[in-house]
């Protein structure tokens, strides 16, 4: 286990570093300095994000255009028509009605509260809570408009359904870990990183599992949450930087 530390430790640093960003949908927050802007944009992009990255990216891009590359202040201030043109924009499975619903709850939650963090908080005493039920209220919140289209849950995984919830934890990693590679953004402080629940996506499960870190059949949100108490044998705090080693082993150097 020592060796399996040592190694992934240097994967780590070889993959948490700035020339990471350009290729990754992480790209698309960095366009942006103003919290909200950041928030609202990331989490688009972690959605948006799969299939191939370059598309994604584009997609991603597309969509911020079309929002005046100033998106909390799109959503405090669009006027209905200028709903007209997101009429047009589909990634996947991922079409018109998801991207209005997705705008109308950001613009309601942005008139009643600062940070999407509060979003995973409310109703929480958040003082070392799992990330299972934050997740879980998220969803709920998400969904609580009376306008929320049925098709559009499946957009955001909830544990509650037993997903691994890949794309939520790569958010959170996003907003919530900190350090000074400049990669992560840690612009939330009431989250730890100790919290966090490693991303498992194809690449990350693939080589996980190679590794020895996975062993259950199925991917799920037991496997997230398995993986990632492997991982916090490694280090307690930020279990979840090894994100970085296991995408990068997968993706980059097809481990």
């Amino acid at each position: 286990m020592q060796d399996l530390k040592g190694f992934l430790d240097e994967k780590v640093e070889q993959y948490n570093q700035p020339g990471f960003i350009p290729n990754d949908p992480i790209s698309i927050p960095h366009i942006f300095q103003k919290k909200e802007d950041i928030e609202i944009s990331g989490f688009f992009a972690a959605i948006l994000a799969w299939g191939q990255r370059k598309t994604i990216i584009s997609k991603c891009l597309e969509l911020m255009a079309l929002m005046d590359n100033a998106p909390h202040d799109f959503m405090l201030n669009h006027q209905d028509l200028d709903l007209k043109p997101f009429l047009n924009f589909k990634h996947r499975t991922f079409n018109d009605v998801d991207t209005l619903y997705f705008i109308h709850f950001f613009s309601w939650f942005y008139k009643n509260y600062d940070s999407l963090e509060e979003a995973f908080l409310t109703g929480s005493n958040y003082d070392g809570e799992a990330m299972e039920g934050m997740l879980i209220r998220f969803h709920e919140m998400f969904f609580s408009l009376p306008e929320a289209p049925k098709r559009t849950k499946k957009h955001i995984a909830t544990p509650a359904r037993k997903s691994a919830c890949k794309r939520m934890n790569m958010f959170l990693r996003w907003m919530v870990r900190s350090d000074d590679k400049g990669v992560d953004f840690g612009i939330w402080k009431k989250i730890n990183p100790s919290q966090l629940i490693c991303p498992c996506d194809l690449h990350v499960d693939r080589v996980a599992r190679k590794l020895g870190l996975i062993t259950r059949k199925q991917t799920d949100w037991q496997t997230a949450v398995d993986l990632t108490e492997q991982l916090r044998e490694f280090d307690p705090k930020d279990p979840v930087k090894y994100d970085f080693a296991l995408f990068g082993l997968g993706i980059e150097e097809k481990f």
